[in-house]
């Protein structure tokens, strides 16, 4: 079971959050690396905030686009002091 870890863009619907997961790949002909970037719905029961880093794994589907379950929150999103 393969571990994804990304940032929580949005909480807006019921223990769902919106995590982007982003990743650098090389070019096929040129090799500059590029950034790509991907969101996925996941089930949040841990009550990550917008900013936190998580881990999430795939799970059963709880709904039709809800397949993934947050299963850690690495970092919590710096504040202004």
């Amino acid at each position: 079971m393969k571990v994804f870890t990304g940032k929580v863009i949005s909480i807006k619907m019921a223990k769902t959050a919106t995590v982007e997961v982003v990743r650098n790949v090389a070019h096929p002909i040129y090799g500059k690396r590029i950034k790509r970037t991907k969101k996925y719905h996941t089930h949040d029961e841990l009550g990550a905030k917008v900013g936190n880093t998580v881990k999430f794994v795939a799970c059963r589907p709880v709904s039709k686009l809800k397949k993934w379950k947050v299963i850690e929150i690495v970092g919590a999103k710096k504040g202004k002091k």
